[in-house]
């Protein structure tokens, strides 16, 4: 049985998986998403790259080669946020406008695929990955829309798709099986960090080797249990406002129908019975 404890993929995409060395692992999650081999070209620097004390942004840009040789540009990003879905797409167009430079043409523009783990809600859904691109369809002839384009000298015919970015939104909280597929084990480990000793899913194997918790420094390890520390303490308070959130909703919910019900001319009394509320409250509505 393999007893080992491995570092949650949140800390050590921010703190370990940067190194040329480690690049394995991030090559492991993005081949296993796209269904094809990728080669970590670089980790790119820029503004969305800087560091936060507080660890409160988690987001790693990423040139990449996919199995055809082209560039592609991976931006993984790991945040709570509000306005989760509009600060995705604002990030992916900083990513492509950091990454072109000034005076070339836009057929240097890169594919970019945005993946983003989320250990929080996003809305409603049963699924735990969500995929999403951009095709153009006709109105009123509902046919998918091609586009000429020229490359290496040639006219091709290519699909909007194959130049929009694609979105992938992982609800890690969402997973709740037998992990049997490599997509699988790997949003396993993304939720628990668990690992097969046995595994073969692309990555996994060098997660297992370079992200033991053990194999951290004293200090290392101080830091990353504050950080898992300082998590469990922010889920706490997150589903504590959710319970109150809903709470207060249900008491708004009395409100309404106890409005409507003497809207309507019903006894005081039979309203207080049928709602719950107080009588002096519902006079008062």
């Amino acid at each position: 049985m393999d007893d080992n404890k491995y570092i949650r993929f949140d800390w050590a995409a921010k703190r370990m998986l940067r190194a040329k060395a480690n690049f394995g692992v991030f090559e492991g999650l993005i081949t296993v998403l796209l269904n094809e081999p990728v080669h970590i070209v670089e980790i790119l620097e820029s503004e969305s790259n800087q560091n936060d004390v507080d660890d409160k942004f988690n987001r790693v840009d990423i040139k990449a080669r996919n199995s055809k040789d082209e560039i592609i540009l991976v931006k993984i990003q790991q945040i709570r946020e509000l306005y989760y879905l509009r600060w995705v797409v604002t990030g992916v167009a900083k990513t492509i406008t950091e990454h072109i430079s000034l005076g070339d043409k836009y057929d240097k523009v890169k594919k970019v695929y945005s993946i983003s783990i989320l250990y929080f809600d996003l809305g409603q859904g049963a699924d735990y990955l969500y995929h999403g691109q951009t095709s153009l369809v006709g109105v009123h002839t509902k046919d998918m829309l091609k586009i000429n384009t020229r490359d290496k000298g040639i006219i091709k015919i290519k699909t909007p798709e194959e130049f929009f970015p694609e979105y992938f939104i992982i609800r890690v909280n969402e997973f709740n099986k037998v992990a049997n597929t490599p997509l699988e084990e790997w949003i396993d480990y993304l939720k628990s960090g668990h690992i097969k000793e046995d595994t073969t899913a692309p990555g996994l194997q060098e997660a297992r080797q370079k992200l033991q918790y053990l194999k951290m420094d004293k200090a290392e390890r101080k830091a990353y249990d504050r950080h898992i520390d300082n998590i469990m303490v922010q889920n706490d308070v997150l589903d504590t406002a959710k319970m109150e959130g809903r709470a207060e909703g249900i008491q708004d919910g009395k409100k309404t129908v106890a409005r409507n019900l003497k809207a309507m001319g019903m006894d005081i009394e039979a309203i207080a019975k049928a709602t719950g509320l107080g009588t002096e409250e519902i006079i008062g509505l």
